[in-house]
């Protein structure tokens, strides 16, 4: 494949040039790559991943559907793909304050032929497959702008500058970004993407969809007593601590070696300026059912990242000139199943297949610069029909947890046959003022089953070169006090789950305060801020969480 020759856009910064770069060295970034290699093994293929090295950001839940990776490496088991614990046993509970009772089991939720991991290891074990077939992977440097052409087309990525103050003034240690120039940019950066957003405004590609919605999952690893771990068993639970207004629900996986994947996720289009996600997560470890399995053991690991809901209804158009989006950026996660690990490898498959045959067009004069069988190709795939059949599961439960519970199991029997699809709303206009609903009063943290955010960053490895610019950066500094405090007692306080921002006083004024240090990349921020006035934007230099095996 030829490139043509090429310039910066901006004269300090070198240029490298490949056939495709890709944004993202998540499950979908990384499938991407190998199946475009496995293609066309002369291709030019880099990655750029933000995290510290491949896996490094990557957390889920998770329990994984092997479907994808069945298809992108068949002989993953003799290669000793991390896929040790096979799901032996599903529960599903309802959960009052003080009870638990079973419930009959959705079909999207039977694991059988599902494995427990650790996203992360799978990700790292991806990222090897992936230089194997050469692919260059280039961790800690993160993609920070997007370069387009005269004609406002993608033409590239360009990685941050090194080396500013956090006044953003150049410090001796300075270092120009570096321009990655491509032929086509594959945009796979997970759940809201800081470029994605860029890219949705710039080419209007949510004009045919539902805005996106999003729930933030709040996930601990605990090594527990080994009387009480039944390794392969997967718990899901809903209803309490949640009202009945309020979308949400938790999980509770039992992996190898006596440890245990606890988590929770509260859609964030939730109403009370009070909730904390983090806390009620904390708050669940608290019932009979749940601490019952923890007691006697030990926290070992914490994150949170958000996750995308919205489904078949919210895909954006998936293409643009110069490039186009996968995975969770693009908003490939099944919610009934809670699952989107196989969707995004599948999305960044077709992807490569639909560009091996673009790039070869283009090398004849071919085609224009928009690779646009890419969503034709999905529309054929086994992604395309799975969102489809339970587009209307998540937006059924707008209207509280009963309708959304009558309308699942309606839709389970035979919801792809719905004349209809329900409609999709943003989250952060959801929020009700301070004075129209109750505060919610959480128990003091115990350090035994229940923690504070700080304690759990630390938890985290989350890391920040000090001395940079913020990436939590306000359009408008006066909003958080003049705006949002007066109206919603600035939500900011509790919806971040690391205690990044906080309301302080001195000399007698309140402060906003932003600890960017603490930010472990969920993009709640970004999502939740009612004014939409804070823009989540990357840190130097592979700064933030640092996984080892979430």
């Amino acid at each position: 494949m030829s490139q043509p020759e090429i310039k910066p856009v901006r004269a300090d910064r070198d240029i490298m040039p490949y056939d495709v770069v890709i944004v993202g060295a998540g499950p979908a970034g990384l499938s991407c790559a190998i199946r475009l290699k496995q293609l066309s093994p002369d291709s030019n293929v880099c990655i750029l991943e933000k995290g510290s090295e491949v896996g490094a950001h990557l957390l889920s839940g998770a329990v994984f559907e092997p479907r994808a990776l069945d298809e992108l490496i068949p002989d993953w088991k003799e290669k000793n793909a991390p896929l040790d614990v096979p799901v032996t046993k599903d529960r599903f509970m309802f959960l009052t304050a003080r009870k638990a009772f079973s419930l009959p089991l959705p079909p999207q939720m039977k694991n059988h032929g599902n494995y427990i991991i650790s996203l992360g290891k799978l990700g790292r074990w991806l990222g090897a497959q992936a230089e194997a077939l050469g692919v260059e992977i280039f961790p800690g440097f993160a993609a920070a702008e997007i370069l387009y052409d005269m004609d406002g087309h993608v033409i590239g990525v360009a990685t941050g500058d090194m080396g500013l103050g956090r006044d953003g003034e150049k410090t001796p240690h300075f270092q120009p970004g570096v321009e990655i120039h491509a032929r086509q940019v594959v945009f796979a950066e997970g759940c809201h993407g800081s470029l994605t957003k860029q890219l949705i405004a710039h080419f209007d590609l949510r004009a045919a969809a539902d805005p996106q919605t999003y729930g933030l999952g709040v996930k601990e690893i605990w090594e527990i007593a080994p009387e009480k771990h039944q390794q392969g068993l997967a718990v899901h639970t809903i209803g309490w601590p949640m009202d009945t207004k309020t979308y949400g629900g938790s999980w509770i996986y039992h992996g190898a070696d006596h440890t245990v994947s606890i988590g929770y996720v509260v859609g964030l289009d939730y109403q009370n300026p009070y909730l904390s996600p983090f806390s009620e997560m904390q708050r669940f470890k608290l019932h009979p059912a749940i601490r019952q399995t923890l007691e006697g053991g030990r926290r070992i690991a914490y994150g949170a990242r958000a996750l995308v809901e919205g489904g078949f209804q919210s895909l954006p158009k998936l293409t643009f000139p110069g490039g186009l989006l996968i995975g969770d950026t693009a908003g490939f996660l099944n919610v009934p199943k809670i699952k989107g690990n196989h969707m995004a490898m599948k999305s960044g498959m077709v992807a490569a297949e639909a560009l091996y045959d673009f790039l070869q067009a283009e090398d004849t004069g071919g085609q224009a610069r928009e690779c646009t069988s890419y969503p034709d190709r999905l529309k054929q795939s086994w992604v395309w029909k799975e969102l489809y059949k339970v587009r209307n599961v998540r937006p059924g439960f707008h209207h509280g947890l009963w309708a959304g519970l009558v309308h699942a199991a309606f839709q389970t029997l035979g919801g792809w046959r719905l004349p209809y699809t329900l409609k999709n709303h943003t989250d952060h206009d959801r929020l009700s003022k301070k004075d129209a609903v109750r505060e919610i009063m959480y128990p003091k943290p115990d350090n035994v089953l229940t923690f504070d955010r700080l304690s759990s960053v630390r938890l985290s490895n989350t890391m920040h070169e000090e001395n940079q610019p913020v990436h939590l950066v306000l359009r408008d500094p006066d909003v958080p006090l003049a705006q949002n405090l007066a109206a919603y007692d600035e939500p900011a306080q509790r919806y971040c789950p690391a205690g990044v921002y906080e309301i302080i006083e001195e000399q007698g004024a309140k402060k906003f305060v932003i600890n960017a240090q603490n930010c472990v990349h969920c993009k709640t921020c970004d999502i939740k801020d009612p004014a939409q006035n804070i823009d989540w934007v990357v840190p130097q230099g592979g700064g933030g969480p640092n996984y080892p095996g979430m």
